[in-house]
């Protein structure tokens, strides 16, 4: 008898431990995480609207969602629009690629040696809060007007706050990973492959994610300044339709960025949540 009463027991503990387990489905979890953005795009577009018919500006400086919704369909429909999105795309993930690599090169020395850190540390945090734009005309002395003008402020751009991620996340490792980790016998580069790196990669993530919109931001501005012929962009595209007065493809290249932000914010929210979950910081 108190072995079946032992038994019901266990049973009535396993259902509660997969009904916690097992939590919304993901379809429920798509809707939660969608419909709030939803909602806000929706808020915005009658906010605009509202703006346009109150005359504050002549609807050819300032058009509702209607027409400028109408011009981004019809650029939808054109090779050009994809070359220059496509493009900016590229420029975006190559510049992003070469700062990680630099920042991640940069952050673990720095955070590897203490003097070099007390020497390098504060600098790495003041290119990291400079503008951007301010970059460009030692950019284009260097390179003159071309790509690798637009890569290197990209990479300076972004580099720092991927540098400063990967220290701060190594700051915060907690000590006793550290004796843990000797103990069994790790120690330099083992020991940052195996215990550092894994531990700080929550606050590294933050780095990364910093250091993308820092990248991003860049692009936009040197694809601006820098605009190469017969090398449509997304930057190009804007600065044109502002030289030709067109508001409505200049505010549809805007709703492009938007929607290109949002996607890259929702995909570093997605590996932050398979982050956490993994190193138990998410009950679920």
């Amino acid at each position: 008898m108190a072995v079946e009463m032992q038994q019901a027991e266990l049973a009535g503990l396993d259902a509660l431990e997969l009904h916690a387990v097992g939590g919304p489905s993901p379809w429920a979890r798509l809707w939660s995480s969608m419909w709030p953005k939803a909602a806000a795009a929706a808020l915005a577009l009658v906010l605009w609207q509202a703006v346009a018919w109150s005359g504050w500006k002549p609807s050819y400086v300032l058009p509702g969602p209607g027409p400028v919704l109408g011009e981004l369909r019809r650029l939808v429909l054109q090779a050009d629009f994809w070359e220059a999105v496509t493009r900016t795309l590229q420029r975006a993930a190559i510049g992003y690629a070469v700062a990680v690599v630099v920042g991640v090169v940069v952050g673990v020395v720095v955070a590897r040696f203490r003097y070099l850190r007390v020497a390098v540390g504060a600098m790495i945090t003041g290119v990291q809060t400079m503008p951007s734009i301010a970059w460009f005309p030692l950019a284009i002395l260097l390179f003159q007007l071309s790509e690798s003008a637009i890569l290197f402020v990209v990479v300076l751009g972004a580099a720092p706050s991927v540098a400063n991620g990967l220290i701060g996340g190594v700051d915060h490792v907690p000590p006793l990973l550290l004796r843990a980790g000797r103990t069994l016998g790790a120690k330099g580069l083992t020991l940052y492959r195996h215990v550092i790196l894994p531990a700080s990669l929550p606050s590294f993530l933050a780095g990364l994610k910093q250091g993308w919109a820092f990248a991003w931001r860049s692009l936009m501005a040197g694809e601006l300044l820098v605009v190469i012929e017969g090398r449509p962009s997304i930057g190009a595209s804007l600065q044109f339709a502002r030289e030709l007065s067109d508001t409505p493809g200049l505010l549809a290249y805007m709703i492009v960025l938007l929607v290109l932000g949002v996607t890259a914010d929702a995909l570093f929210g997605w590996l932050d949540t398979g982050v956490r979950r993994r190193w138990g910081l998410l009950d679920r």
